[in-house]
């Protein structure tokens, strides 16, 4: 994507460049990891018992590990890496959870919902049918540097396909044939079960204002919300029986809200919560409908 500065009248294209040193780019994820992606860093090149090493390993505000590789050249098969070590991180649980121990993370982990993150400049078409045909989710996200010291990332747009993997089994050391999974898969349609019809068509209506903010919009369900972002969260919705709860991925301190409908969970001490950000908004009504969308996209424009 080509980016321009405007300078009162004048306007002058940003140039994009490499990185001095493949290693930067590493190193500029996992001393921002935070900012960049909402994810606690916990390791660099952490070692696995087969010999390799997984680039930068954390865990995500919900819980769920993170293994992010990054593809330092055309001919880096990240997504095959990425998928190797989650095999082995899902076999050696107790390793991550002592590395959890000794950083002194509260956090619960959610084994349910691994994640496997590719960082790279570009992908190409090989990349990019593999990531396709996947029986689980790897997030796919593109970066480029620009003089002016810029960062701009996005995620690489891919239609999912969900294949059957039905016929992927193996016999248990009783004979019986048993699914392998690495993810959990969760649906919309699993958070909305048996709710309130009323709610049902809340969240609907809502969910088609997310949505048509940008066609780049990723919306994914979580065992405990639906999350909707671009390279990060910027909205997380919590479907109760009578109303939506809602978290809008925004510090504390930097929502316009004059009609007040934002709870503030750091105040006056932090709350433990799902979801990303610093607010909890609530809604029940249609009526409150465009006041709640109105914080959203703030929460949109903050980390688009």
């Amino acid at each position: 994507m080509a980016l321009f500065k405007i300078h009162n009248s004048a306007v002058k294209k940003i140039v994009a460049r490499n990185l001095d040193l493949e290693r930067n780019l590493q190193e500029l994820f996992e001393n921002n990891l935070e900012e960049i992606l909402d994810i606690i860093f916990l390791a660099h090149e952490y070692s696995t018992s087969f010999g390799g090493r997984i680039d930068t390993l954390g865990i995500d505000k919900n819980g769920s590990p993170c293994i992010i590789e990054y593809k330092k050249n055309q001919n880096d098969n990240v997504i095959n890496q990425g998928l190797s070590y989650l095999r082995w991180l899902l076999d050696h649980k107790a390793d991550f959870e002592i590395l959890c121990q000794s950083k002194k993370m509260s956090i619960k982990i959610e084994w349910d919902s691994p994640r496997v993150i590719c960082i790279a400049e570009s992908y190409n078409k090989f990349d990019l049918d593999t990531a396709d045909i996947l029986p689980i989710n790897v997030e796919l996200l593109r970066y480029r540097i620009y003089d002016d010291e810029i960062l701009y990332l996005e995620p690489e747009n891919y239609q999912k396909v969900r294949i059957s993997i039905s016929g992927i089994v193996k016999k248990s050391k009783q004979g019986k044939e048993k699914m392998e999974r690495l993810q959990k898969i969760y649906s919309v349609d699993d958070h909305l079960a048996g709710i309130d019809k009323q709610t049902v068509m809340l969240f609907q209506a809502l969910r088609e204002k997310i949505l048509s903010l940008d066609e780049s919009i990723i919306e994914e369900a979580k065992a405990k919300y639906v999350a909707y972002k671009t390279s990060t969260n910027f909205t997380d919705i919590v479907v109760e029986q009578y109303g939506l709860k809602i978290f809008l991925n925004v510090k504390s301190g930097q929502l316009n809200d004059p009609q007040k409908l934002a709870r503030d969970l750091t105040q006056p001490k932090p709350i433990g919560h799902w979801g990303n950000g610093d607010y909890e908004v609530k809604l029940k009504k249609d009526s409150e409908l465009e006041a709640v969308f109105a914080l959203i996209k703030q929460s949109y424009d903050l980390n688009k």
